[in-house]
C-alpha cells in the first residue's frame, strides 16, 4: 500500500473545542468518505453521488489498558492508494483487478493513548480497520479488546435483509450458532431481532429515494481478514441515534470455553469491516471487497481442483453411509463426469477404516475421488456423528490427514463448530493449514461466515453458513421456502463468499422411493439453474442413482448438468430483487478442464443463471453482459405452465404434483435489434442462457 503525506487541515482553529475533519474519495470521485472527532468522538460518514447513505457513525475500540473511544483528537493524516489483481480461484471472479484510494487517520485521547484508523475507498466499496500501536514505554506487548464502537447508522426510512444471531447451546444437540436462521426481507429498521442477539454477517439494506428526484440505493455491510487473531463479529439490534454497532459473539458460545473478547499483540491490527454500496444492486453481487484487502497465508501444496460431487445423505440419509450404497454414488458420479463424491458421518462405524481404502480405490478407478465428512469435536456442543475427536487437537489431525493422503482422498467436510470466538478461529485455521500439509480440500459445514477465507486459505473451497438444502429434506415448510432462499442470498450470503448450500435436487420428492414424503417445489430448470446461481468451487449435484433411470425422463437436464462450469473468471447482475427473483451472468474460464482432462468450457462463454422465487410466472426483458443484437443464445429453461383441471394454469394452490410437473426445454434464442432477450420463468422455476 503507497502512502504520501500531506499536512492535515484543522478546520475553525481558532478554537481549542473545534473539530477536525479528513476526507477521501473513490477513484471514480462518488464516493466520499469524511471522518471527524466532533465532541472528542470518532466518527465516519459515507456519500454516493452527493447523498448520504451513512450518517455520522461511531468510531473507537476499549481496551483492556485504554479506552480509545472517547476524548479523542485527530492527530494526523495521510492518504494513498492501493491496486492488484484477485487470483484465487475459488471466488466469483478470477483475475480482477481492483483499486482503492486509502485514508490513513491517526487520533489520541486526552491521555495521549494512541489509535489508529485506515480506510480503503473504491468506486463501490467501503472498508476500514484499526490498527494498535505499542504505547511508549513498550508496554504493554499485548491487549484485549473489550468493546468496539464501530457503528453503521443509515437513513431512518431504511428497510433491512437480516439473519439473526441465535444464541448459544440451541438447536439440535447444541449445536447452534450455525448461520442457519430464517431472513427477513423488507423489515423496518427497529424491528428487533428474532433472538435479541443482532444480526449474523452479511446484512443488505435498502434506502429509499430522499425525495422525488433522488435514487434509491443499496449497503451490504460485513467483514473480512478474520484470522486465529481475532474472533468474528456480527451487528447487534438497531438503536435509534447510533444505528447498529459491532458485537463480539455471545460469552455461552463454544460451551462457555474461551473469551468473547478478542486479544491481539501490539502493535496488531483489526479484521476489516467492510461497505458495499450502489444504486443498484449490481455493486452487491459484483462486490469482490472480501478477497481485495487480504494475502494468501501460505502457498497450496498441490494444484487444487474444482468441480462437482455426490452425496447420498442428502436424499437417502444416515442409512446410505455402507459401502455399497457409496459405489452406487460413485458410479452415478462418473456417469456425470463428476469429480467428487462426498461420503457423510459415521462413516469409521458402517464402513470401516480398511474398507474406505477399498472404497477410494474403486473411486479413483472409476475417474472419482473421496471427500469424507468429519466432526470438528471436541467439547463444544453433543453432535454424535462419528469420527469424532480428530479434527480437534493437532496430533490426531496429523494421524488422520496422513492416512487419508495415503489412500488418495481428496478433501474433507467439517461440520458443528461452536461460534465465533478466536478460539473457534484458531480451530478453523488449524484445520485448513494442517489439511494443506495433506493435500486436501476443505469444506465446512455448521459452521461461520467465511471471511476472504478463499483468499487466505488455497485450499479452502466453501462454508455452508447457510439455512441449507437439508432443510428441503427435512420439512414441507423449509421446502415451500427454498425458492425464496434462493433468490436471496445472490444478493447476501453468496456475495461476500462462496457458499456449500448443498444440492442441486431432480428427485421429485424427499424420499430415496421419489414417491413419499413432501414435494420438491420448484421446477427442473430452476433446480439446473442453481449450480450457476449458487457460487462455490465445487458444486454439490444431488442427482439420485434413480433419476439416471429412463423411466424418470431426466436425460435433458442431466445431459446438461454434464456441461455447466464450476469456476468462473467474471460475474455479473442482470436483474433481480431479494427474496422475489435474481438474475445473474457469470462467464466461465475460457479451457476449464474437468480432472479428466475433457474441456468443460474451450471459450469462456457467459451462463446466464434465473431464478423466479414467486408463485407467480414471471416474463422478463433482459440486458446482458456482451450479448450483441439479432445475437442467438441457448436456453435451458421450462417449458409453459401446465394447466389444472379447470383449464387454467395451475398455480402453488394446485396439487403439488401438478406444481412441480413442469418440464425444462433446451431451445435457441435470437436477442432483438437492441440485444435484449425476453424470457419466461414459471412459478418456481429458472433458465440458464449460454452464449
Amino acid at each position: 500500500m503507497k502512502r504520501h503525506l500531506f499536512s492535515f487541515i484543522l478546520l475553525l482553529a481558532v478554537s481549542s473545542a473545534a473539530a477536525a475533519e479528513a476526507t477521501v474519495q473513490s477513484p471514480d470521485g462518488r464516493v466520499r468518505l469524511t471522518v471527524s472527532d466532533q465532541g472528542g468522538q470518532l466518527c465516519y460518514s459515507v456519500s454516493l453521488d452527493g447523498s448520504q447513505v451513512l450518517l455520522p457513525s461511531r468510531l473507537g475500540l476499549k481496551t483492556d489498558f485504554a479506552d480509545l473511544s472517547r476524548q479523542l483528537t485527530i492527530t494526523g493524516s495521510s492518504t494513498g492508494e492501493t491496486s492488484g489483481q484477485g487470483n484465487a480461484r475459488q471466488t466469483k471472479s478470477w483475475g480482477y483487478t481492483y483499486r482503492y484510494n486509502t485514508l490513513t487517520v491517526d487520533v489520541a485521547n486526552s491521555q495521549q493513548q494512541r489509535l489508529t484508523v485506515e480506510f480503503c475507498v473504491g468506486n463501490t466499496d467501503v472498508a476500514f480497520r484499526y490498527e494498535l500501536p505499542r504505547p511508549k514505554g513498550d508496554n504493554p506487548k499485548c491487549a484485549v479488546i473489550t468493546e468496539e464502537l464501530s457503528a453503521f447508522s443509515l437513513p431512518d426510512a431504511t428497510t433491512t435483509f437480516l439473519c439473526p444471531q441465535i444464541g448459544p447451546k440451541t438447536g439440535w444437540e447444541e449445536t447452534k450458532p450455525s448461520y442457519e436462521e430464517e431472513y427477513s426481507p423488507d423489515a423496518p429498521m427497529a424491528q428487533r431481532s428474532r433472538y435479541g442477539l443482532g444480526y449474523t454477517f452479511p446484512c443488505l439494506f435498502h434506502l429509499p429515494a430522499a425525495d422525488s428526484r433522488g435514487q434509491e440505493a443499496w449497503v451490504l455491510v460485513s467483514e473480512t481478514g478474520v484470522t486465529s487473531q481475532y474472533c468474528a463479529s456480527h451487528l447487534s439490534d438497531y438503536t435509534a441515534g447510533r444505528g447498529y454497532q459491532i458485537a463480539f459473539p455471545h460469552p455461552g458460545e463454544n460451551k462457555g470455553q474461551g473469551s468473547a473478547q478478542p486479544a491481539i499483540e501490539l502493535p496488531g491490527k483489526t479484521p476489516w469491516r467492510t461497505i458495499t454500496l450502489g444504486t443498484t444492486l449490481a455493486p452487491i453481487v459484483e462486490t469482490t471487497v472480501a478477497y481485495d484487502l487480504v494475502k494468501p497465508l501460505y502457498q497450496p501444496s498441490e494444484d487444487y481442483r474444482g468441480g462437482r460431487y455426490t452425496w447420498s445423505w442428502i436424499v437417502w440419509q444416515d442409512n446410505s453411509i455402507n459401502y455399497d450404497d457409496q459405489v452406487r454414488f460413485i458410479d452415478t458420479a462418473a456417469a456425470l463426469n463428476m469429480e467428487y463424491c462426498l461420503v457423510d458421518g459415521c462413516w469409521d462405524q458402517t464402513i470401516g477404516y480398511e474398507r474406505m481404502a477399498q472404497l477410494a480405490s474403486y473411486a479413483r478407478a472409476k475417474g472419482v475421488r473421496l471427500l469424507l465428512w468429519y466432526n470438528s469435536n471436541g467439547h463444544w456442543n453433543n453432535a454424535p456423528q462419528t469420527p469424532r475427536g480428530r479434527m480437534n487437537t493437532a496430533p490426531a489431525r496429523a494421524e488422520e490427514m496422513a492416512w487419508m493422503k495415503s489412500i488418495g482422498v481428496a478433501g474433507i467436510k467439517v461440520d458443528f463448530f461452536g461460534g465465533d470466538k478466536q478460539q473457534t478461529m484458531q480451530l478453523y485455521e488449524d484445520i485448513l493449514t494442517d489439511a494443506n500439509r495433506y493435500g486436501l480440500q476443505v469444506i465446512f459445514h455448521g459452521c461461520t461466515l467465511p471471511r476472504g477465507w478463499e483468499q487466505m486459505y488455497p485450499n479452502f473451497v466453501a462454508s455452508e453458513a447457510v439455512l441449507a438444502s437439508e432443510n428441503v429434506y427435512f420439512t414441507d415448510h423449509h421446502a415451500r421456502r427454498e425458492p425464496f432462499e434462493l433468490t436471496m442470498h445472490p444478493f447476501c450470503r453468496n456475495a461476500v463468499a462462496t457458499m456449500d448450500w448443498g444440492g442441486v435436487f431432480l428427485n421429485k420428492r424427499m424420499s430415496k422411493d421419489n414417491s413419499s414424503r413432501h414435494p420438491r417445489y420448484t421446477t427442473d430448470a430452476f433446480e439446473v439453474a442453481t449450480a450457476v446461481m449458487n457460487q462455490t468451487y465445487i458444486q454439490c449435484i444431488a442427482v439420485q442413482p434413480n433419476n439416471l433411470l429412463p423411466e424418470e425422463q431426466l436425460q435433458l437436464p442431466l445431459d446438461y448438468l454434464k456441461r455447466l462450469p464450476w469456476q468462473w473468471r467474471d460475474t455479473r447482475y442482470v436483474d433481480g430483487y431479494p427474496g422475489r427473483y435474481a438474475v445473474v451472468a457469470r462467464r466461465a474460464v475460457p479451457g476449464l478442464r474437468d480432472t479428466r482432462g475433457n474441456v468443460v468450457d474451450a471459450q469462456g462463454r457467459w451462463y446466464v443463471a434465473g431464478l423466479n422465487g414467486t408463485d407467480q410466472p414471471m416474463t422478463l426483458t433482459l440486458s446482458l453482459p456482451d450479448m450483441k443484437p439479432r445475437q442467438q443464445a441457448e436456453l435451458f429453461g421450462d417449458k409453459p405452465g401446465k394447466t389444472n383441471k379447470k383449464g387454467k394454469k395451475a398455480t402453488a394452490a394446485d396439487s403439488a404434483d401438478i406444481f412441480t410437473s413442469y418440464d425444462a426445454q433446451l431451445t435457441t434464442v435470437t436477442a432483438d435489434k437492441r440485444g435484449q432477450l425476453r424470457v419466461t420463468m414459471q412459478a418456481r422455476g429458472g433458465f440458464v442462457i449460454s452464449y
